[in-house]
């Protein structure tokens, strides 16, 4: 057996087939066991001598095991109960040590058992450490009065049993002892087996009715233990069978069955329970009503008792004993006792009850709940008076309803449901639950209820409360987190759900599914001319548009800024051509819809739609449907906007090269993969080499070389540009130092954004300490303004130039006829030299319009006293008519491409190069160059060989 038996007590609930089958067992084989000590009683087994054994040392043997069981369980738990069992124990023990002094007389010494032994004073001290093992099972009273009534219920059982036994059978004992001139211990020691016996069986009883529900199988079963062997010992007492009666007889049957009960209780009858913990399942009352009433009946019992017993003596003619008599009027006076406490108890009852409940019928009353009680028909028993307030009806019409006629139908299934699933659950598993569900008001709309149900007498308790306001709450929440705030369109979390449930759903196989981005061209320009409200309600009226031109099943949404998508569900059309064309047919309808004038404010505006279209395919996830839509969009934007795009794989191809690109990029500055060329500028009328423009190039590892207008178009890093940009600033100016050095002094001029300049990285002091730092006069250093972002500030840019010119640096303007703040650029800036663009300089020779243009130009830089470079010169005809309007500089393949440092010395070292129509120019070069910047947008791919 397990010492740690009472710790155990999950593991048994676990496995109650086992536990069970084990407890079986063992009933069994205590029940054979005991059987056969009777049958070999009731046989005289077989011999004397066996006989005197088995009633002596077997009883002896039988109490030991009783004594060392309980003393094991007592040390292996830590319960209540547990000097309880060291006391049964211990009164085993004395029934052991009894026993076996019996039997050293009769079995050892062959001799009969005197009439006062050794053996008398152990079995006298069997009976006091059961009594108070008895009243430490019992269920302790909690009050001084619970005490005083468990007193006078244990003498009223005691001194009732007392007067019985008495008339019956102690009265005529005493005179014996009397009459055969006995001593007064001779006489003690006869009385007080019974009158022990009595108290231990007033305690067995008091126990019955005050027992403690935990531990309640092994109280039990020792109770059985304890009750069989006084039944024993009264039987012994009997005046007829103690002179007939020897060892080994069928009375020692009763004792052996008693011992070995006492023995299994702790174990056997608990299982491996743990005392101190209640036993699993559901909660079972203390007592039963049959209990209950005989516990309320016993003071009553005591006294009826103590009336047969006196009633006996008057029948049989005796004289009333003054035992009987003293006995009878202590029980007397104990019932009058015992009743006018349980007066008083009851009156306190009784008022603290009444306290109680009017307690609780104002908590009731006055809450803001409502708490309905519903029989096991459904049917309401009780409504709370907040029921008026809540629900809007009075509680006494609501009282004889069924639940169900309140319940809206949509929710009566699931509520029916829910409640048959909770009571068929175990009331220690699931003692509430909670269901939400819609009951009627009295104004005839549905309320949202929450309710939560316990149980109440086979029926159910509904505490109530009105959740409406928070489920509207809730719902409002729940709309904003999924919508839109300014469009109340879906937002993109929605949509890509949308998007997954077509994707996923009885439509997943069908490929005419698919995804609509949109975005709005020229609406940052509204944003910027009317300002933000008036955008604000351009994208409402789009997203009204776009609404009313999908379908039902369809979803339009807004992803944010001016980006609007939407999902087309196919409509089972297997034909991949048939598909598109429909698509494409409604996704242009849908730009041309979103492309007609808006009324905003006092007039009207005008923008376009973008539109990328991407099919699902099998197996395509919503993140790369919308991706692949996107994409789509964005090549519409980059083909001229206001056009439908559909998706192609090798649009993802082109991303993903651009990204690797871009990745590449921000290494290859580190990695010495960028190379400066030069591009000289040629004076048209003598050939001479006036400047050079330097020019950036990219040769990665992989071998390939690009230009500016490739690998800064590729580039999104702003910081890894201006850091380009400073390289190029630089090396340019280390590399015409060196060149002057050399002998080779001519001009070398750097392309740079207006933006550029406007960064804190490039104030004019940086380069004026990068020019005393290489040695280069400041004359031969000229910055060649590329003003081609219509966001620049003229205003900011101005003090920036100035402060440079005041260094000595020359100022270019370039791609001069192109931008739109050009004019206004001339006019504020401090300009040196005007670059004309590369598209009036391809249109000269061909065209008379782009002519006259062009001449126009030069004609102000003239009168501006400026000086002229027409980029792009790439043939002989364009310098002609170029040198034919007055430009004084050109510059471009006609004369040469970009050089590396060896080629570009060498060409300086000639001097000159033959210009078309007129006589070579001599080799030296011109004191008074100008500092020119090369920085035609579309530069030579492969520098020349």
């Amino acid at each position: 057996m397990s010492a740690s038996a009472g710790s155990n007590r999950a593991s048994v609930a676990r496995r109650p087939t086992a536990g069970g089958a084990s407890a079986l067992i063992t009933q069994i084989l205590l029940g054979l066991v005991c059987a056969g000590y009777a049958v070999g009683a009731a046989l005289g087994w077989g011999s004397t001598q066996l006989a005197l054994v088995m009633g002596d040392f077997g009883l002896s043997a039988a109490a030991l095991i009783a004594a060392v069981s309980c003393f094991r369980y007592a040390r292996s738990g830590e319960g209540r109960f547990r000097p309880a069992w060291l006391l049964f124990s211990l009164s085993s023990l004395m029934a052991a040590a009894g026993n076996a002094v019996w039997g050293w007389y009769e079995v050892v010494l062959g001799r009969q058992m005197p009439s006062s032994s050794l053996a008398d004073a152990f079995y006298l001290c069997f009976a006091p450490p059961a009594i108070v093992g008895l009243l430490v099972l019992a269920k302790r009273p909690v009050t001084r009065a619970g005490w005083v009534c468990l007193v006078l219920d244990s003498w009223l059982i005691g001194g009732s049993l007392l007067t019985l036994s008495w008339s019956l059978a102690l009265a005529h004992t005493a005179q014996l002892v009397d009459a055969e001139g006995a001593s007064v211990a001779r006489a003690a020691l006869a009385l007080a087996y019974p009158l022990l016996d009595i108290v231990l069986v007033s305690m067995v009883l008091a126990l019955h009715f005050r027992r403690s529900s935990a531990h309640r199988p092994a109280v039990n079963t020792a109770v059985a233990a304890l009750a069989l062997t006084v039944l024993c010992d009264t039987l012994f007492a009997s005046p007829l069978l103690r002179q007939s009666y020897h060892s080994g007889q069928l009375l020692d049957a009763g004792w052996f069955a008693g011992s070995l009960l006492l023995a299994y209780a702790p174990w056997g009858a608990n299982g491996a329970a743990d005392e101190s913990l209640p036993p699993p399942g559901p909660p079972r009352s203390t007592s039963r009503p049959i209990a209950g009433s005989l516990a309320a009946l016993t003071p009553y019992l005591a006294a009826a008792v103590c009336t047969l017993g006196i009633l006996y003596n008057v029948i049989e003619g005796r004289r009333v004993d003054r035992v009987v008599v003293l006995t009878g009027c202590t029980v007397v006076l104990a019932l009058v006792v015992r009743q006018g406490i349980m007066l008083v108890d009851n009156i306190a009852l009784t008022q603290e009850l009444a306290q109680k409940e009017n307690h609780f019928r104002s908590l009731v009353q006055g809450s803001s709940d409502v708490i309905m009680i519903a029989a096991p028909t459904g049917v309401l028993r009780y409504v709370s008076p907040a029921a008026a307030g809540v629900y809007g009806r009075e509680a006494e019409e609501l009282v004889g309803a069924e639940l169900a006629s309140i319940i809206h139908p949509d929710d009566l299934g699931r509520v029916v449901h829910e409640l048959r699933r909770f009571l068929a659950a175990s009331p220690s598993d699931e003692p509430t639950t909670r269901i939400e569900c819609r009951f009627r008001s009295g104004r005839g709309d549905w309320l949202n209820v929450e309710s939560t149900v316990n149980r109440h007498q086979g029926g159910l308790i509904l505490n109530s409360r009105d959740v409406t306001e928070r489920v509207r709450l809730q719902a409002q929440l729940r709309h904003n987190a999924e919508h839109d705030p300014l469009t109340g369109l879906p937002n993109r979390a929605l949509f890509t759900e949308r998007v997954r449930q077509a994707l996923g759903g009885r439509r997943s196989g069908d490929p005419g599914t698919a995804v609509l981005f949109i975005d709005l061209d020229g609406f940052k320009a509204v944003n910027d001319r009317l300002g933000h409200q008036a955008g604000d309600e351009l994208l409402v009226q789009v997203a009204r548009r776009l609404h009313e031109s999908v379908r039902s099943g369809d979803t339009a949404a807004r992803l944010g800024g001016d980006e609007f998508a939407a999902i087309i569900l196919g409509d089972g059309i297997r034909d991949q051509s048939a598909q598109e064309y429909r698509i494409h047919e409604i996704a242009d309808r849908l730009r041309l819809t979103l492309s007609q004038p808006y009324p905003v404010g006092a007039g009207e505006v005008r923008v376009a739609a973008s539109i990328g279209v991407a099919f699902a395919e099998p197996g395509i996830t919503p993140s790369d449907l919308m991706r692949n839509a996107d994409l789509a969009m964005y090549r519409a934007k980059a083909a001229g906007k206001d056009r439908v795009v559909l998706y192609a794989p090798q649009m993802q191809a082109e991303v993903v090269r651009r990204s690797e690109l871009a990745t590449r990029l921000r290494t290859a500055l580190r990695d010495g993969e960028f190379a400066l060329l030069h591009q000289p500028v040629v004076h048209l009328d003598s050939g001479a080499v006036a400047a050079v423009a330097a020019q950036v190039r990219w040769r990665s590892a992989q071998g390939l070389l690009f230009t500016p207008a490739e690998f800064l178009r590729i580039s999104e890093d702003g910081d890894r540009t201006a850091e380009l940009g400073r390289w190029v600033l630089e090396e340019a100016v280390e590399q015409a130092a060196d060149r002057s050095r050399s002998g080779h002094t001519v001009s070398v001029s750097v392309r740079l954004p207006a933006r550029r300049l406007l960064e804190k990285g490039t104030p004019f002091d940086s380069v004026e300490a990068l020019l005393t730092r290489h040695g280069l006069p400041s004359g031969a250093l000229m910055i060649e303004v590329a003003d081609s972002d219509p966001r620049t500030s003229v205003d900011e840019l101005e003090p920036r130039l100035v402060a440079l010119r005041r260094l000595g640096v020359r100022i270019a303007l370039d791609g001069f006829g192109s931008g739109h703040a050009a004019i206004n650029a001339l006019r504020r800036l401090p300009i040196d030299v005007l670059k004309l663009d590369r598209g009036l300089v391809e249109g000269v020779a061909e065209s008379a319009r782009v002519h006259k243009i062009t001449s126009g130009l030069l004609r102000i830089a003239c009168d501006l006293g400026m000086q002229s470079v027409a980029d792009g010169v790439d043939g002989p005809e364009q310098a002609l008519a170029l040198r034919a309007m007055g430009c004084t500089h050109g510059q471009g393949l006609a004369f040469s491409g970009p050089l590396d440092e060896y080629r570009l010395r060498r060409v300086l070292a000639h001097g000159a190069f033959p210009v078309p129509g007129g006589t070579p120019a001599q080799p030296a070069l011109s004191s008074g160059s100008i500092p020119l910047l090369g920085g035609s947008h579309v530069e030579t791919a492969v520098p020349p060989t």
